[in-house]
């Protein structure tokens, strides 16, 4: 068994709001706030690097759980590619912020669908290793760093924002009991989003360090096939992991979806037959990343919907292109604060 025993969430103070976005962008504030569905979102501050980020992510997450870093047996760390220094492994340094002396560790990245991901690889590790009790997941997000204004291809992107985000994940409850999860992948968008320059194919040099951003190859392909393959994506990877746990969508109380614009979260809902109060648009926050789930379990926390018995899933999808979904019950004790 695995449970979600403790969660914490870091955002750092600064915040760029949807007239700057407009003001970068050419857009009109208008279309920034309703049809990307960003009203504001969090940036990085001096210090607040992506490891160090998720270090203080964890921390929350730790306390909440009432646990010790002495007490974690492994530190997987789902911080992005973009982080604090390049060709670098950033779960020692998130086991050290938190005193985990004796776990061992590792970097999982599938992007965006990184969290649902390391659920399912700390599911396996405490059902195949008994002499293992708690896992952290944990990790920061600032690809925002990598966005364009001025690049209409990305404008898909423009919510990208910074954070850090951890979730405590133990043999035994209470928390949110881990019912079923399930991926997806399609290979068919494997280069669709990527910095084109400063890897083997390219690397970086003087001339083109003004292109180490996040471009899109052929957007129009990318437009195409998504309009094809995303909610279908969304809706597979939800009703599978809801089918696995004995339930269908008529049975959740909250749904934790990643940020994008609101037509499509609104077709995620109506493709489950599910209305917005079933989940939080997370037009205050932007989109961070594979952190998204955690923020918003932790908005729904905060918003007492998260109460003994309730049904949740969690849904993402990141570039690559892969999609995730999780399906929970909230087991024992009161809502958390």
């Amino acid at each position: 068994m695995a449970y979600l025993r403790g969660l914490g969430v870091y955002l750092p103070t600064p915040r760029m709001h949807s007239s700057e976005i407009a003001a970068a962008s050419g857009l009109p504030e208008w279309v920034v706030r309703e049809k990307l569905g960003i009203h504001q979102k969090p940036i990085p501050g001096p210090g607040d690097h992506p490891a160090r980020m998720g270090g203080w992510a964890a921390q929350a997450a730790l306390q909440q759980a009432d646990l010790e870093g002495a007490q974690l047996d492994v530190v997987i760390s789902i911080t992005d590619e973009h982080k604090d220094y390049p060709v670098w492994t950033s779960a020692p340094l998130i086991a050290q912020m938190v005193g985990a002396s004796r776990a061992w560790c590792f970097d999982l990245n599938q992007k965006c669908a990184s969290f649902i991901t390391a659920l399912t690889v700390a599911e396996g590790l405490l059902a195949s290793r008994p002499d293992l009790a708690h896992i952290l997941i944990a990790g920061g997000y600032r690809n925002g760093d990598l966005i364009d204004y001025a690049d209409p291809a990305v404008r898909f992107m423009y919510d990208l924002a910074a954070g850090g985000g951890a979730v405590v994940v133990a043999r035994q409850g209470s928390g949110l009991k881990l019912l079923a999860s399930r991926l997806k992948t399609d290979p068919t968008l494997a280069t669709s989003v990527r910095v084109p320059v400063g890897g083997t194919v390219e690397p970086l040099t003087p001339a083109n360090v003004g292109q180490y951003r996040l471009r899109v190859a052929e957007p129009e392909v990318m437009k195409e096939r998504l309009e094809q393959v995303s909610l279908p994506g969304f809706l597979e990877v939800i009703q599978g992991a809801l089918g696995q746990a004995g339930y269908t969508a008529a049975d959740l109380d909250y749904l934790a979806l990643l940020h994008m614009k609101p037509s499509a979260h609104q077709a995620v809902l109506a493709g489950l037959g599910l209305s917005e109060e079933h989940s939080i648009y997370l037009s205050d926050y932007g989109h961070l990343g594979q952190l998204d789930p955690i923020l918003s379990l932790k908005l729904a926390s905060e918003a007492g919907r998260l109460l003994p018995g309730s049904l949740v899933a969690l849904a993402t999808a990141g570039v690559g292109y892969h999609w995730g979904a999780a399906v929970l019950r909230f087991e024992g004790g009161a809502r958390w604060n």
